[in-house]
Order: C-alpha cells, then sequence, then structure tokens
C-alpha cells in the first residue's frame, strides 16, 4: 500500500500499436541484435547506456533521466502465452484479463468499481482521448471520458438556456433514437444512467482548468496535451484515482526509425513535463504512472521496420517508485525465440496485480482472474 495520506493515484499510458522494445530498450552490445536488423538497429555510439548490455533509446533522455534518479522501473518479457499478434486480439488481453475467452469486463473498470463500490464519483476514473477502452467499460460502473477538457459539457453552459431542461431534452432524444434498434427496460436505463454521469461529471470537471496555473510549457502534441488534462484534473483534488490515456501508432511495419524517433521524443518529452508539473505544486507523491503496450515486435527487420511480435516491455514511473530493472531481457538466440521472436517470461497480469494490491490496496485475484508473480516496484 502507498505510504501517503492522501489517496493512491494510478495514470495509465498505453503505448498503442506495439512498441518495439527492441530499440527501446536496446540490447546494445548484442550480436543477434546487429544481425537481426541491419536497417532498424540503433548504432551503439547512438544509444543511452543503462548498464553493458541495455541501453534506451537515444530520443528517451527525459525517460533516462527518471531512471537514474530511480524513478522508473522497466519490465522485461511482459506478455502472455500463444501471442495473437493481432492488434485487436492482443489488446481485448490486455484490456480483460481473459486470454483464453473473448472477455467484456474491463480490469480497470473492476478497479474502479472496488475504490467506489456505491458509484458515488463519476470521475474515480477518467480516460482523455476518443471513445472508452474496453478496460473500462463494465455495466453499472460509471467512467468519465473526456476528449477535450476545455470543451467539455459545453451544451450544459449554452447563454439563455435553462441547463436542466436542456440536459432533459437531450437525455429523451438520445433515449428515443436508440429505442427502436434495443428495446427499453435495462438497457435504456443503462444509456439514460450513463447520460446522466457524463453530464454530472462535466459540471465537477468545469473547475479543473480554472484552478489550474503552472510554469510548465508543455509541447502541441496530442499526449503533451492529455497529460497535461491530466495534472489539471489531479491536481484540482476531486477523488479521481485512475487517469487513462494512450498515444500511438506505434505500429511501424515500414519507416520506422523516423516515426518511432518521434514518438518517444514525444511521449518522453510529455511524460517528463508531466512530473515537472507535479513537482511545481508539490503533489505526486501519491501517484505512479504505468506505460504498456500490446507485444513487441519481431527480432528481425523487413528492411524498413518491423512486424508484430510477441514479448514487450513495460514501464512504471513515480516518485516512491523502486527504479531498475525488474524481470529477465528475453534472449535473443535464435533457439530461444518464438516463431521468430522474443519469448514472454512474465505474464502481463502479474504486473496489473502488482499495482493493484500493492499500490492500490485492493485484491487482485478477482480483477486479474487468478494469481501470478508480483514484483517488487512499488
Amino acid at each position: 500500500m502507498a505510504s501517503t495520506k492522501k489517496d493512491p493515484v494510478v495514470v495509465i499510458l498505453q503505448l498503442t500499436g506495439a512498441n518495439d522494445i527492441l530499440n527501446t530498450i536496446i540490447p546494445y552490445t548484442s550480436g543477434e541484435y546487429r544481425d537481426n536488423r541491419p536497417k532498424v538497429n540503433i548504432p551503439e555510439d547512438k544509444v543511452l547506456p543503462i548498464d553493458d548490455q541495455l541501453a534506451f533509446n537515444p530520443n528517451m533522455g527525459p525517460l533516462k533521466k527518471m531512471y537514474d534518479d530511480g524513478k522508473m522501473a522497466i519490465i522485461h518479457g511482459i506478455g502472455f502465452e500463444n501471442s495473437p499478434r493481432s492488434h485487436f486480439r492482443a489488446m481485448d488481453i490486455w484490456h480483460t484479463c481473459e486470454p483464453d475467452i473473448v472477455g467484456t469486463e474491463g480490469w480497470v473498470a473492476k478497479v474502479t468499481r472496488d475504490l467506489d463500490p456505491a458509484g458515488e464519483n463519476v470521475l474515480k476514473t477518467v480516460n482523455f482521448g476518443q471513445g472508452l477502452p474496453r478496460a473500462l467499460a463494465l455495466r453499472g460502473v460509471p467512467i468519465t471520458s473526456v476528449s477535450n477538457l476545455e470543451n467539455y459539457g459545453v451544451l450544459s453552459t449554452v447563454p439563455g438556456i435553462d441547463p436542466q431542461q436542456d440536459r432533459a431534452k437531450i437525455l429523451e432524444r438520445f433515449a428515443r433514437m436508440y429505442a427502436p434498434a434495443i428495446g427499453t427496460g435495462a438497457t435504456m436505463d443503462y444509456l439514460g444512467q450513463t447520460g446522466r454521469d457524463a453530464l454530472k461529471g462535466a459540471d465537477i470537471l468545469k473547475v479543473a482548468p480554472e484552478k489550474y496555473t503552472s510554469t510548465i510549457e508543455y509541447a502541441e502534441t496530442p499526449i503533451a496535451k492529455y497529460l497535461r488534462d491530466v495534472a489539471r484534473v489531479y491536481l484540482a483534488d476531486l477523488g479521481t484515482q485512475v487517469f487513462y490515456t494512450s498515444h500511438g501508432p506505434f505500429d511501424t511495419h515500414f519507416n520506422q526509425p523516423p516515426m518511432h524517433q518521434k514518438l518517444w521524443t514525444d511521449v518522453s518529452n510529455a511524460v517528463s513535463d508531466f512530473f515537472d508539473d507535479l513537482k511545481e505544486h508539490d503533489a505526486g507523491d501519491n501517484l505512479i504512472m504505468v506505460m504498456f503496450t500490446e507485444f513487441g515486435r519481431r527480432v528481425r527487420d523487413n528492411g524498413t521496420g518491423t512486424d508484430h511480435g510477441a514479448a514487450g516491455g513495460a514501464f512504471v514511473i513515480g516518485n516512491n517508485v523502486k527504479g531498475g530493472m525488474y524481470g529477465t531481457y528475453p534472449s535473443l538466440k535464435a533457439e530461444d525465440l518464438n516463431q521468430g521472436d522474443l519469448d514472454p517470461n512474465y505474464d502481463f497480469r502479474g504486473f496489473y496485480a502488482t499495482v493493484i494490491e500493492k499500490w492500490l490496496g485492493l485484491d487482485a485475484v478477482p480483477i486479474v482472474g487468478g494469481t501470478f508473480e508480483q514484483m517488487a516496484f512499488v
């Protein structure tokens, strides 16, 4: 459990599209790495060494500094058996913790339910981005999803219109629009409650931009804007304990070097600015950030890029994170590969369980669907 008076908070950053771990945490002295990647390898004189075997991508300087400060944990070899190498199926598995069936209940939504069993705070979990990730979907659990914090709930502030009357009309039209297709009863109740929760969340979130001041200048990139919004809501102290957002696409089948460089430049700078923002406000001791991706990429390049693989890597950042490397970096030897890919050696559900139990103080077993090896990064 987090040793802090404030409730523990988790920021989840999904690296959508399958980040190439081999060019993120680079086995820069490995002959197999160079042999398999004649076109896509990172030159040894460009990397940011961690030790005599592994190094950060050269565009991850801000994160390397956080690692050197002991505030970043790297989890090696993460994944699951029989990786489908399909974005959609792999993300379904990560989102529901159901590798054997197509699950429908999101693990983050289950966390939200356990943090707030009565559903009293519609901002207990907030997603920044378009739509709602499956990880956050569970009937009866209110989740607020925001694409633009500045404009969220704008319909409730139109001059000359009574907000309550306006809302009632919107919900009534929403219900009528869907009624012929799905009927009435429980489904309509669910849709109506979802609408009411969204409008309630919009009311509360209005205060976040108004209360926020900072000298940190975030970049004009999508991930920087989302993390700035996370900071604004977190610092407004609205009771949110889980934030979710994503960045990508990391699906670098071709022209990988410049694409991957831009992706990690944007992510590294945004994450660094976010934590600098929290530091400026003397906040963040009760917060960790978790970064994951659906799977890694193939060991051998395809000429200008890399195709879908198996084992990947994950990261945890925060003032109270026990920094360092966890797990074992998968072998690149030909005989150890899984159909040409790095072979996963650590089940992602143990990673989740560590965050759920050791940081949030909840029982992970019903959330991740069993007991899995936990780590000591918190």
